[in-house]
């Protein structure tokens, strides 16, 4: 799947000198998690010696660039363009060759509090009720099993929490007999009909988590009556979903899934100006955004995930659990044969992104020697030695 080439060239500006100048302040003034601490540490320590490394050397003309390990922190910005790579090479053997809906669930500002203070709870009720709405319907008024992936998101493009998923959904299902309905080019369920659904499925959860005790977490329902009136508010509100035209391409598909399962809340890129007292950034439609660098951290750590959350679910003809339904719509979908094409090497899908090679000399175009460099251990933050 061909890529536009970026820019090779380092950042003017970097999350991490950010974490390394103001980090001490954020902690006095904010409590953060332990998981927080930790990706934090992962940021400022990435592809420092720290981590350990090489030393590329050209035999022919004497050249000499270190190049320090990455943290492969999950949240790190400089993390994610191989791992996107990796992730799409795999889900291409099982992508299915029709259109896809993008559909986006949304929970309603009233519950943010309660997703801040539980979490894992809160993304995994999300999860639950916008897959079970989605397939709920194709099962009605498709009589078949869709085909779905789901990817969490948090934030809004200057920072602020806002949990919602992204949901790629297959225009068209395989029902009982194994024959593939395709759906509407137009549309694939009523946006209403859908909102109703998801609003009815994360309020029967949220009622019965409760009666539970699953959520003495929140401070605001120590008061008997405050989820009840919660209840009641929530049930009036529009709830948000809609859904945008549907990919025609595979490979469109892909391209766009790959961008959202592996963004981080910023990136480097989208820093315009650091200072010791104010951070500029990108936000939308040529907009910029102001803040101090520890309103900035803060804003940047309350989108860290839960350890070992998994961000990115497949759920209907994509779940692991249904491999031989996916291959009998597969088989009806398409005649092509399976590509058994080896994927790249790292080096060849860092070249393919940036249009460097990482293995020749910039200078000469020698090939590069890499002597292995000692990790440096001074450098490592007490949460890491912990």
């Amino acid at each position: 799947m061909p890529h536009c080439p970026a820019s090779a060239g380092r950042p003017r500006f970097e999350i991490a000198d950010l974490v390394r100048a103001h980090r001490r302040q954020l902690e006095m003034k904010h409590f953060l998690t332990l998981t927080q601490r930790r990706v934090l540490s992962a940021i400022e320590i990435c592809r420092t010696a720290a981590l350990g490394g090489h030393l590329d050397v050209c035999r022919r003309c004497g050249f000499e660039q270190p190049a320090y390990n990455s943290c492969r922190n999950r949240h790190c910005p400089k993390c994610q363009a191989l791992a996107q790579e990796r992730w799409i090479a795999a889900r291409s053997e099982r992508v299915l060759p029709v259109g896809h809906f993008h559909v986006v669930f949304t929970l309603p500002s009233e519950l943010r509090q309660l997703t801040k203070a539980c979490p894992r709870l809160m993304f995994d009720a999300l999860f639950r009720a916008a897959s079970e709405s989605l397939l709920e319907l194709g099962r009605t008024r498709l009589r078949g099993l869709l085909a779905v992936t789901i990817v969490l998101h948090t934030w809004t493009r200057d920072l602020r929490f806002h949990p919602h998923v992204h949901a790629l959904v297959s225009a068209g299902a395989l029902d009982e007999a194994g024959r593939w309905r395709p759906s509407s080019i137009k549309y694939l369920f009523p946006a209403v009909v859908l909102a109703e659904v998801f609003r009815g499925k994360m309020l029967d959860f949220l009622r019965h988590v409760q009666a539970q005790g699953r959520l003495q977490r929140c401070n605001a329902f120590q008061d008997p009556e405050a989820f009840e009136r919660l209840m009641a508010r929530l049930a009036k509100l529009r709830w948000c979903v809609y859904a945008k035209r549907p990919f025609r391409r595979a490979e469109h598909l892909l391209g766009y899934l790959g961008r959202y399962t592996h963004r981080v809340a910023i990136a480097n890129s989208r820093l315009v100006d650091v200072q010791s007292d104010a951070v500029t950034f990108r936000t939308k439609n040529g907009k910029t955004e102001t803040l101090h660098p520890v309103e900035f951290l803060r804003r940047f750590v309350q989108h860290v995930l839960p350890d070992g959350f998994k961000k990115i679910r497949h759920f209907g003809l994509y779940a692991s659990c249904q491999r031989q339904l996916l291959e009998a719509a597969r088989c009806q979908l398409s005649n092509s044969v399976p590509s058994c094409t080896p994927p790249p090497s790292w080096p060849e899908q860092l070249r393919l992104l940036t249009g460097r090679d990482v293995t020749r000399c910039p200078h000469c175009g020698a090939e590069l020697d890499p002597v292995p460099l000692l990790r440096n251990n001074a450098r490592a933050p007490p949460e890491l030695a912990a």
